[in-house]
């Protein structure tokens, strides 16, 4: 084919791919609800809406033009520990004080037959910011002077399969890759691990590993962790079979390497944390798309061992999922409701719980939540980091904005919220995947 074809082929691509973008978001329904109808303990939950073309919109990915950054709530300030990243996703913080970051993406996806559906979804998806390749690494960032920023960057680990969860227990760094858990050992200060990567346990993998991130926690005594596994579909539109193992967190024994599901019927559970005074383990979770952008509310909650949460056959709690077929009745009527729902489509992925008044002291008990923001929805959702407040082990309240801007005036993404945690010196650091950044947000006095 002569180049000239060939770039008139590609324009011609390009520009029905827009157009059919665009048309796309025209199409689907609004949000009659107010954003705060569906948080809480409570949530409002309207009738579904059923649509042949789902609701579409998306926010491009754009990047931080020069001179700016996230907003901070009244009394914090915010800087760039790092910039330049290739799609952080996650952070981990060391004993020391350095900061992992998990440069990653999804993997590859298997060969299969053409669908107008999952071609459609990869333009979306691409037009968010998730279409680059996955840089497999992990990269180590130590900020020796306090300042906020961080002098020393090295690639800590690289060679890895879409890395995601982190956790140092002892001598010995956990890495969830996304079909696998491996282990590498560690020693206080090093910049770079070269020793290969040793197994732990198999997680759910491909070939379509719809929902790929897998991330990890220790218990707190060090002898387990819990991992994540996303589903395979919306709502198992690709055969129940396909979901075996997934849409669960799972423990994981780190003596003997054996695992058992912990907790099922989570379609995308991502971050993970221990609540203070309870010693509860809690999750955020993407719910499920395609029936309204007032539904169904992505939550946080505490994880029961041996619960069942309702996915794909019910959401919060006993609402039956019509599209489920067959249904399964005995499933729903043991539903497990959530604690705190977050908002339609927010896309929570990053968790951290608070650690004192080092930020502010209505900040001092409760959990940041990382908004990675909506696609099914109208208008747009998410796109911010949240506090949830605690009182008595229980969220208490609405969600307060920590840090805001992601979106631009025209709404376009600066940014993305992804992990979230907690480092050293008490202040919040938020993995940035659009704006390839690491925010750092500290009280305004300490910086």
């Amino acid at each position: 084919m002569p180049s000239g074809a060939f770039v008139t082929g590609r324009w011609r691509s390009g520009t029905l791919c827009l157009a059919l973008l665009g048309s796309l978001a025209a199409c689907g329904d609004t949000a009659t609800l107010a954003p705060t109808a569906g948080m809480g303990a409570n949530p409002t939950l309207p009738a579904p809406k059923s649509s042949l073309i789902p609701t579409v919109k998306i926010a491009p990915a754009q990047g931080w033009p020069d001179g700016t950054m996230p907003t901070a709530m009244a009394g914090l300030a915010v800087t760039a520990l790092a910039r330049d990243l290739d799609h952080p996703r996650w952070v981990h913080v060391l004993p020391n004080g350095d900061v992992l970051v998990a440069e990653s993406n999804k993997p590859p996806k298997a060969e299969k037959g053409f669908s107008v559906k999952g071609w459609v979804m990869g333009l979306v998806m691409k037009k968010a910011g998730a279409g680059v390749p996955s840089a497999n690494r992990i990269t180590l960032l130590r900020d020796a002077d306090g300042d906020g920023m961080a002098e020393t960057r090295s690639v800590f680990l690289e060679g890895l399969h879409s890395p995601f969860g982190m956790a140092l227990v002892g001598a010995n760094l956990y890495v969830a890759n996304a079909d696998a858990i491996v282990r590498f050992p560690y020693e206080a200060g090093q910049i770079r691990i070269t020793a290969p990567a040793a197994p732990v346990t198999d997680l759910p993998g491909g070939p379509i590993n719809h929902h790929w991130t897998k991330n990890i926690i220790a218990s707190p005594d060090g002898s387990k962790l819990y991992a994540t596994v996303g589903s395979n579909s919306n709502v198992g539109e690709n055969g129940i079979e396909a979901e075996a193992g997934r849409a669960a967190i799972w423990e994981v024994n780190l003596q003997t390497g054996a695992k058992r599901l912990f907790a099922t019927g989570l379609r995308n559970p991502n971050g993970m944390g221990w609540a203070p005074g309870t010693g509860a383990l809690w999750t955020v979770v993407n719910e499920r798309d395609e029936i309204g952008s007032d539904l169904v509310p992505d939550y946080l909650t505490s994880v029961k061992d041996g619960a069942f949460y309702g996915w794909p056959y019910s959401y919060f709690g006993q609402n039956v999922d019509a599209r489920v077929q067959p249904p399964r009745p005995e499933l729903v009527a043991r539903a497990t409701v959530p604690d705190y729902a977050l908002g339609s489509h927010v896309a929570p992925l990053g968790l951290a719980f608070s650690e004192g008044h080092a930020l502010a002291p209505a900040l001092a008990s409760g959990a940041f939540v990382g908004l990675h923001g909506s696609w099914n929805r109208k208008p747009l959702s998410g796109y911010k980091v949240v506090f949830v407040p605690f009182a008595q082990g229980q969220p208490s309240g609405l969600p307060v904005d920590v840090l805001t801007g992601f979106l631009s005036p025209d709404e376009k993404a600066h940014g993305r919220p992804v992990g979230v945690t907690i480092d050293r010196r008490g202040a919040l650091l938020v993995a940035d995947d659009v704006g390839n950044t690491i925010w750092r947000v500290s009280a305004a006095a300490a910086r």
